[in-house]
């Protein structure tokens, strides 16, 4: 039944049909209708990262979440977990142009953005792209970073576009950013300003994985970067069809009142200083018709809605309390949702 209603409105929608053919003219209009094939895709994208990735299914789920929802992604944790390996391995199985950039303190905003270099024979300056000019941009450990490098990844994960010298660069989609972070106090980190976190549409936690896993991690990948192994699966296009349909995907209008609801709980709870805003409300929208697609949906659900407000909203909050730390504003935001009566 899934599978009818799905196809059914993917051929009533002309704006969907087009909108792909404007981006995609070289894409076959059989190609574009049939979304079986890609969500099969998907799976494989999804079995990739678990077979790399032991024991972190939740937060597999999150990130390919966040990636089809066109959302960037903050991972947060102890260095040694995972983080960067889980975004490597991601621009493995999805044939996506990626760069690494690994921040530290005398990191400058000129080495991600690009810089205009003069050429003497002609006497004009020439413009030299970065590694932001990409599909993936992995900054590994941001909050190393200066503010004002920090600040340079603003523009491009709010706009898609920098300006260097005056002059705009588009950026061509997808444009991700999988950021990662060590905990707040680690020696030589800077704190993401509140402007940077609420660009980020999930705040993740890694964590350690259970004893089990790590024994199979222990001996399956005993030698050499698993992510080297891995082969595409899926191509950008592909990924582009899909981020496509899940900004067509039908949401009710009970499960955007129930996305009013939380986070307008968030804006007078008393442990809160200030709430979230109408953009986190607009990316927890975003995330769950992307979670419906990951599930293989073609509905949103209140379940998708719960499972994803906390590592929405959590970062995109301040706390009355500044001794409180990232997870300590995660629990406030899982109490919020529970509180929160579910529409039916």
């Amino acid at each position: 039944m899934h599978s009818y209603h799905r196809k059914r409105r993917i051929q009533s929608c002309c704006t969907f049909k087009c909108c792909v053919e404007r981006v995609f003219l070289t894409l076959e209009c059989e190609y574009i209708l049939d979304i079986e094939p890609l969500l099969g895709k998907l799976n494989e994208v999804k079995a990739g990262l678990q077979s790399v990735i032991r024991g972190k299914a939740p937060v597999i789920d999150a990130v390919l979440t966040s990636v089809l929802a066109e959302g960037s992604v903050l991972l947060e944790d102890v260095p040694g977990v995972g983080k960067t390996t889980l975004a490597k391995s991601l621009a493995s199985l999805i044939e996506l142009n990626f760069q690494s950039v690994q921040c530290t303190p005398d990191l400058l905003p000129a080495d991600i953005l690009g810089s205009s270099i003069y050429q003497p024979n002609s006497g004009t300056f020439e413009f030299r792209p970065g590694p932001i000019f990409c599909d993936l941009l992995i900054a590994d450990e941001i909050n190393r970073a200066s503010p004002r490098t920090q600040s340079a990844l603003l523009e491009a994960m709010a706009e898609g576009q920098i300006t260097v010298d005056g002059t705009r660069h588009q950026l061509e989609k997808p444009f991700l950013v999988i950021a990662t972070q060590n905990p707040a106090g680690y020696e030589g980190t800077f704190p993401l300003p509140e402007s940077q976190l609420d660009r980020f549409l999930l705040r993740l936690s890694m964590d350690y994985p259970d004893a089990s896993s790590e024994i199979d991690l222990l001996l399956d990948q005993p030698t050499d970067d698993p992510d080297f192994r891995l082969q595409a699966v899926m191509t950008r296009q592909e990924l582009t069809v899909l981020q496509q349909y899940v900004r067509e995907l039908n949401v009710d209008r009970k499960i955007a009142k129930y996305i009013v609801d939380l986070a307008s709980a968030t804006r007078f709870d008393s442990r809160i200083r200030t709430g979230c805003s109408p953009r986190g409300s607009k990316m927890l929208l975003r995330a769950a018709q992307a979670k419906a697609v990951l599930e293989g949906r073609d509905y949103v659900l209140p379940d998708d809605v719960q499972a994803l407000a906390p590592s929405v909203f959590s970062h995109r909050v301040s706390l009355r309390n500044a001794s409180l730390n990232a997870s300590d504003s995660m629990a406030i935001q899982q109490e919020i949702v529970a509180q929160v009566e579910v529409p039916v």
